[in-house]
């Protein structure tokens, strides 16, 4: 049976490293260490529609094998040109079905287009997700990037910079106070007349911030728990993650947030195959994706996850390699409190 932990005591604001987040942050993300998850959907297709069959059980075998996050995206409209639809699903209704049927394996958001939703909305069905799932949500959270969805829901693309951080902001409100008092280009609630339920299980749900979101590097390290970029290869990554540690000691005086990062992979079945290019990541045999990872690891990224998109062998072959042969080298040691 799940309680609910409805929160209704105030509380401040806790973006704070090392603090007592849900059980999905700390199964995910540990200093010094490298985790690695898997984005939905888990299959490989051509186009941008997939098929979504089996992706229940391909779940369920990720979280038999040791994977420590599970990844939903947010595509609210279809763009031709974009070419991608993610897992077609509303990602607040596909988390709730596969939370349902898993029961420790963190479900991430990457990422959750705060421009184009309402944030109370986004508060009450993240929240929701948390306190059904038992704390395994950590919410990616983005501007947009496709400019022919912001004219359908009547929001501006030229000011999603603004908006994303008012977004934000009022998400934190929503879960910090039993009534907030705010005004806001979203609407306004008067101190005393309304407020968010149910509250996550942690006080807060988790944000990772996905891409530059149109910020500053120093508030994007201020206002998350963790960042989220694509891949790039390690010589490039190394001055990503440099250029984070040092807007983390500009923002938050050095303190640990994680760094993540996406790949595509087309892993061959020939284990001993080089290195090469494709769309966001690459192509190689298991050898030279583990090299890659122990090259990762060493520059100080704590969670990569894979998109099987490109594969040239079925979803279900590359999950069961990846399971038996790469996952068991690459996870945390430390089990967080209450997972």
């Amino acid at each position: 049976m799940v309680r609910l932990n409805l929160g209704l005591k105030n509380r401040e604001p806790t973006v704070v490293a090392g603090q007592q987040l849900n059980r999905g942050f700390h199964q995910m993300f540990e200093e010094g260490h490298l985790t690695l998850g898997v984005f939905f959907p888990i299959e490989a297709f051509e186009g941008a529609v997939p098929i979504m069959e089996g992706q229940v059980e391909l779940a369920q075998r990720a979280e038999a094998l040791g994977f420590s996050a599970l990844w939903f995206r947010d595509v609210p409209l279809r763009i031709p040109s974009f070419g991608d639809t993610g897992q077609v699903y509303d990602p607040f209704v596909y988390l709730g079905f596969i939370a349902a049927q898993t029961k420790s394996i963190a479900l991430a958001t990457g990422s959750i287009v705060l421009s184009l939703r309402h944030p109370l909305h986004v508060a009450k069905a993240a929240a929701s997700v948390d306190q059904l799932s038992g704390g395994r949500l950590v919410m990616g959270v983005g501007t947009g990037d496709r400019p022919e969805e912001f004219p359908a829901f009547d929001r501006q693309h030229a000011s999603r910079t603004e908006t994303f951080r008012e977004s934000l902001r009022l998400i934190e409100l929503a879960y910090r106070e039993e009534y907030p008092d705010y005004r806001s280009s979203f609407g306004r609630m008067v101190g005393g007349s309304a407020g968010v339920l149910p509250k996550p299980v942690a006080g807060r749900v988790p944000i990772m911030i996905t891409g530059r979101a149109r910020q500053k590097l120093e508030w994007t390290a201020a206002h998350c728990d963790a960042w989220v970029k694509y891949s790039r290869t390690p010589e490039r990554q190394e001055v990503v993650i440099e250029s984070w540690r040092e807007a983390l000691k500009r923002s938050c005086r050095g303190q640990f947030k994680p760094f993540g990062q996406s790949l595509y992979i087309d892993l061959a079945e020939d284990p001993n195959e080089g290195p090469s290019d494709i769309h966001l990541g690459f192509r190689f045999g298991r050898h030279a994706l583990i090299e890659l990872l122990g090259q990762l690891r060493e520059l100080g990224v704590n969670h990569v996850t894979f998109t099987l998109k490109y594969s040239k062998r079925p979803a279900a072959d590359v999950l069961e390699e990846l399971g038996a042969e790469v996952v068991p080298l690459f996870a945390a040691r430390t089990i967080s409190p209450g997972a």
